[in-house]
């Protein structure tokens, strides 16, 4: 058993992880600022021994140091996951996922830390010509400037593990769904009919092509890297064996909450600058290691309505 530091250890992702590793015997590093992670999310094991919470930045590394004691491998989930309105901010990307992942990597080498788990996104693929997208694809133009730091990250994570003999594996999400969700057109759409069940608006035409992914079973192949780290460095897409379109997630969503709204769309094939219109990752590196999801997209869907439907919390959480 082992000592894990999770960055980001209270967001989504992080707060489905730390019960996961406590339950397999681990010790548990919980490292969050709480710009977007949840106490909430990791109240029912705060009082485990075997878990510790720092309330911390990832953008001081001497906080990070001091967090690095002990530990055995780092799992890197913190960031700025907001594609769409990265443009309005575009320094945060850099510092929060770039500079962030820098400090990560420099607070490992010094502290002798030398495996890292990140979780980094199939948007680095941007409008990829190879449909499934695997992971040797040609990388064509970056459309959104979340999806560029990202890739920048797994660049500094595969030279470190050249230059200073670190071990990294890179995880490249579709996007991921279920319970602690709080991003996505899941949670706005959601949003949107509780405040008026009798009209939708979404953006783009609705039959852009989405791959979306449950949290649990995220997390199940993470997990079996984790058992079987590469020898140096090595990357996995992640996503289910197909596809929706916006239109059959909002159909979804509508049957689960038991309404018929009037939709209304913006139009065109993307919904914002960076939005790809087709996403879908071939996963069979990571499925020949005997990884198989266990639910469909509709299933996480309903999942993640329901989640939302019994915790309405964390709308006002958002708007805070």
């Amino acid at each position: 058993m082992g000592t894990y530091l999770v960055t980001g250890g209270a967001g989504f992702i992080g707060s489905n992880l730390c019960p996961r590793l406590l339950e397999a015997g681990h010790k548990v590093v919980c490292y969050d600022n709480f710009s977007t992670g949840q106490r909430r999310y990791v109240d029912h094991i705060i009082h485990n021994a075997n878990f510790k919470l720092i309330d911390g930045d990832l953008l001081d590394r001497e906080s990070l140091v001091s967090a690095m004691d002990g530990v055995d491998i780092v799992w890197h989930l913190a960031a700025n996951a907001d594609v769409r309105f990265g443009l309005e901010h575009p320094r945060k990307d850099l510092e929060q996922n770039t500079i962030a992942t820098h400090n990560l990597l420099e607070a490992m080498r010094v502290s002798g830390v030398k495996q890292v788990i990140f979780s980094s996104t199939g948007s680095v693929y941007g409008e990829s010509q190879v449909i499934p997208t695997p992971e040797d694809a040609p990388f064509p133009v970056q459309t959104s400037l979340y999806a560029a730091s990202k890739l920048a990250c797994e660049g500094m994570i595969s030279a470190y593990c050249e230059g200073y003999g670190f071990k990294g594996a890179v995880f490249r999400f579709v996007s991921i769904l279920g319970e602690g969700y709080t991003h996505g057109h899941v949670f706005d759409f959601v949003k949107q009919l509780r405040s008026d069940p009798e009209n939708l608006y979404a953006l783009g035409d609705g039959y852009q092509k989405k791959s979306y992914l449950y949290v649990q079973d995220c997390i199940d192949a993470m997990l079996l890297i984790s058992d079987k780290m590469p020898k140096k460095f090595d990357v996995y897409n992640l996503g289910v064996d197909s596809y929706c379109t916006v239109r059959d997630s909002i159909g979804w969503i509508c049957d689960r909450l038991g309404l018929k709204p009037k939709l209304k769309f913006s139009g065109g094939k993307r919904g914002w600058v960076g939005d790809s219109p087709y996403i879908f990752l071939d996963t069979g590196k990571i499925r020949s290691l005997n990884w198989i999801p266990e639910l469909s997209i509709k299933k996480a869907v309903e999942k993640t309505v329901d989640f939302l439907t019994d915790n309405a919390w964390v709308f006002e959480t958002r708007e805070g």
